[in-house]
């Protein structure tokens, strides 16, 4: 059984005020006893292209993965960044997932596969993720201390095969950082959730970005970890701050021999 935190946060465009923001709330997540902690999507640069162009970084390199190193080596304990712009190799930028350990090492990362391009009916209106972001991929599916975690950030709650995929490639638990908008995550974010815990039976983990920002976004909040049989066993509804549960293997376990859901799969016959 391992403790797990979530940050609910409220970022903006300046990395050093949201690490300033990030840090504080991990100090005290591992003094609750927190050994893995999720963050948000856009936890450290939540703004414009722009702002997105001037602070991405090469995997591996540069002085905002540097401080996450540092601060998981000072706290001991594992940190899943929900996202952050990072640069690729021909000069595209991924919004992209980072899982540090323990000792400050990048065990993972994960480019988000499916971009926010939508019309929504709020201030801001309009997304479009993919002028900004090159979609990724690769699936992840990490092996850790706490089990094997499943890689998705936000709008990939809405494409069920992905899930089903993370759990056929072992995951035990499931990640869903996320910066959802206060209209779709009011209408959408609760019973997405539920859902994928249900259809997977794995724990999921969401942290979510709260408030208003830059350009008119307002985000939804309401960052839950819930357990392989749908329940809410933590919610942080509104405002900033931090939740912990202890995410407890054996449940999973006890659900996946009593109701065999993968096993009894016959996606072939679906695919035909």
């Amino acid at each position: 059984m391992a403790k797990v935190g979530v940050v609910q946060m409220n970022s903006g465009a300046d990395p050093e005020a949201n690490l300033r923001q990030l840090k504080k709330k991990l100090k005290g997540l591992q003094l609750q006893g927190a050994k893995l902690v999720v963050t948000p999507e856009n936890c450290l640069v939540f703004g414009s292209r722009e702002d997105y162009q001037r602070h991405a970084e090469l995997l591996g390199e540069g002085p905002l993965q540097e401080a996450l190193s540092a601060m998981t080596r000072q706290l001991g304990i594992w940190l899943l960044i929900g996202s952050m712009p990072i640069r690729q190799t021909d000069g595209a930028i991924t919004t992209t997932a980072l899982l540090f350990d323990d000792e400050g090492q990048c065990q993972a990362s994960y480019d988000k596969l499916h971009m926010f391009d939508v019309e929504v009916e709020d201030q801001h209106h309009s997304y479009r993720e993919s002028d900004t972001f090159q979609p990724g991929r690769e699936i992840k599916v990490v092996p850790t201390p706490f089990g094997n975690i499943g890689l998705s950030i936000c709008y990939d709650i809405r494409f069920p095969q992905l899930y089903t995929a993370l759990r056929e490639q072992g995951a035990d638990i499931i990640v869903v950082p996320a910066a959802f908008t206060k209209v779709t995550g009011k209408a959408h974010w609760d019973v997405l959730l539920r859902a994928r815990a249900v259809e997977t039976q794995c724990w999921i983990v969401a942290a979510a970005q709260w408030g208003e920002h830059n350009e008119g976004r307002e985000t939804w909040g309401h960052s839950m970890i819930i357990d392989p049989w749908g329940q809410v066993v933590a919610c942080q509804q509104q405002g900033t701050g931090v939740l912990t549960a202890d995410l407890d293997l054996n449940l999973s376990q006890t659900i996946r021999t009593n109701m065999p859901v993968l096993k009894h799969a016959r996606l072939g016959v679906h695919q035909r």
